[in-house]
């Protein structure tokens, strides 16, 4: 998807472009053709709103940009409600075609190992690294691993975090500054709420491997349920351990456990629930975390889940234009810079791919406004989040700025995702107006 859109983007803005796809020379666990841009997890790019929904916007601005990639998507949509859904085949087929046929564009089929020393280069190769790329990287990086079995928590958004139940507070009171010291949102459990998150939390549905792929965890990154598998107490007494804590609700009264949530984004907006990364299905996971108290009503940027993934950590790898800092002919674009989805990756190969046409043109363009969704993203992946517990992300309303509040109050949702749309059409056009290549 990103290197598709990359390699698009480049060529329409005057620059020669090779695009290196190993497959069909060198298959994939997952893709079945050597077509660009095939779709292997799902044929949907989500909602299509964008006016209330952020990859819808994201859709938007695509669009706005002359994306390849939504102009075949919107040619081979079928039927899905708000969701835009594709045909898969034809969808992949028509982007290899504009592709093949557009006169700045060739394809070869070798299989790139190594990170070249020379030349404009941009790698978008998305969850299916190969082995001997993976390992190039690894040893430029320093990344211990690139490719596992990663199972990632859910994120909430922070206004939909009860407080009148739940405090703020870092274990121990720790922290020299009272925002170090109030760093963590806890949520209190009494024994008989702990029971019974427990009780439902073993009951769950659980996502199972395919056939053929065995369970080798990220370190440190063990799914809630699997500690709960070995015990009742065990979750108490690790993520869920009350020590260090006085309930400022209610300081009479101990809690039997505490779940904690740290701020994942800059912005405070988000808010990710430590520890607790889970293989639980999607509708299990609203469930049984909202029988957590504090989060009865929450609502989540993301659930949590476990794949095969690979992914670098750009918030210390990358600089603002998605270049590898200690090799910057180098770009990464797509699923690889740690963005979650197929909107988001192309959207990524879209930045990507003109900011390595304006540089070859001797140009430099000006930054994507954070108030776009293009913005956002980039900027999150680029230094917005916090290196530490840097984890894949899709495109959401958490990631933006806030809103000025008008007068009379706080907005609804509704008024408030209406107003960061936009906000962020309005900037996103006068970005692309000001960042004209041809």
């Amino acid at each position: 998807m990103a290197g598709s859109e990359a390699a698009w983007q480049a060529a329409q803005a005057g620059q020669r472009v090779v695009i290196h796809e190993m497959r069909p020379t060198v298959g994939t666990f997952a893709h079945r053709t050597g077509n660009l841009a095939e779709m292997v997890c799902s044929n949907s790019f989500r909602s299509d709103d964008s006016e209330q929904n952020a990859v819808g916007l994201l859709h938007w601005e695509m669009r706005a940009a002359n994306g390849l990639l939504m102009d075949m998507a919107t040619r081979h949509r079928l039927p899905a409600g708000g969701a835009l859904a594709v045909d898969r085949d034809p969808f992949s087929e028509s982007v290899t075609a504009a592709l093949r046929a557009h006169p700045l564009v060739s394809v070869s089929d070798e299989e790139v190992t190594e990170l070249p020393d020379q030349g404009h280069w941009i790698f978008a190769t998305g969850p299916l690294t190969s082995p001997a790329l993976g390992a190039a990287i690894r040893a430029e990086t320093g990344a211990e691993a690139l490719a596992f079995f990663d199972a990632i928590a859910p994120i909430v958004y922070a206004d939909t975090i009860d407080m009148s139940v739940a405090w703020r507070q870092s274990r121990y009171d720790k922290g020299e500054t009272e925002e170090e010291q109030k760093a963590y949102i806890n949520c209190p459990m009494t024994k008989a709420q702990h029971e019974a998150f427990i009780d439902a939390l073993l009951a769950a549905d659980k996502t199972e491997f395919h056939e053929g792929e065995t369970a080798g965890y990220f370190d440190g990154c063990l799914p809630i349920e699997v500690m709960a598998e070995r015990g009742r107490e065990t979750l108490r007494h690790g993520p869920m351990k009350p020590v260090g804590l006085t309930n400022a609700n209610d300081p009479a009264n101990k809690p039997y456990a505490v779940v904690q949530l740290r701020r994942d984004n800059a912005l405070g907006t988000l808010y990710n629930i430590v520890g607790f990364q889970t293989k639980m299905k999607y509708g299990a996971q609203t469930q049984v975390f909202r029988l957590i108290p504090g989060l009865e009503n929450a609502e989540f940027a993301r659930l949590g889940g476990i794949h095969r993934n690979t992914f670098i950590n750009s918030p210390t790898l990358l600089d603002a234009e998605m270049r590898l800092r200690s090799r910057p002919n180098i770009r990464f674009a797509g699923q690889v810079t740690g963005v979650e989805g197929y909107v988001e990756s192309a959207a990524m190969g879209l930045l990507a791919g003109r900011y390595a046409a304006a540089e070859m043109a001797g140009r430099r363009l000006p930054p994507v406004p954070h108030t776009t969704a293009m913005g956002a993203l980039i900027h999150h992946i680029t230094g917005g989040a916090e290196a530490k517990t840097f984890q894949p992300m899709n495109v959401n309303f958490g990631l933006f700025p806030p809103l000025e509040e008008a007068r009379g109050g706080r907005k609804g949702r509704k008024e408030r995702y209406k107003g960061y749309t936009d906000r962020a059409k309005e900037h996103w056009q006068t970005w692309l107006d000001e960042s004209r290549l041809s």
